[in-house]
């Protein structure tokens, strides 16, 4: 599912995880003239080349959302709206930005 997701979108880089190391998806994503940033793993037998500093700003935002996710609110969407979520999204962040 990952070619249809990205297909028709423009970006200059591609950040994914070592799940998405195929030469499909590597091809789909320089199809579109983008960057993979795709950490190969660790059975590939040629290894590709990624830009590390740009895959360790992704981990930080993924662990950020994780961080969010000890919010119950947050993490069980309990809220009805859209715009109420994404107030409390918001509230959640500062919070962690400023702890």
């Amino acid at each position: 599912m990952a070619i249809p997701l990205i297909e028709g979108q423009a970006a200059e880089h591609v950040l994914a995880d070592k799940g998405y190391d195929s030469d499909e998806i590597v091809m789909a994503i320089e199809a579109m003239n983008a960057n993979p940033v795709v950490p190969p793993r660790s059975h590939r037998k040629t290894r590709r080349t990624y830009d590390k500093h740009l895959y360790k700003e992704r981990s930080a935002i993924e662990c950020m959302f994780g961080n969010l996710k000890q919010f119950r609110r947050i993490a069980t969407r309990y809220d009805k709206l859209a715009t109420s979520y994404l107030a409390f999204v918001y509230v959640g962040a500062m919070w962690l930005w400023l702890k």
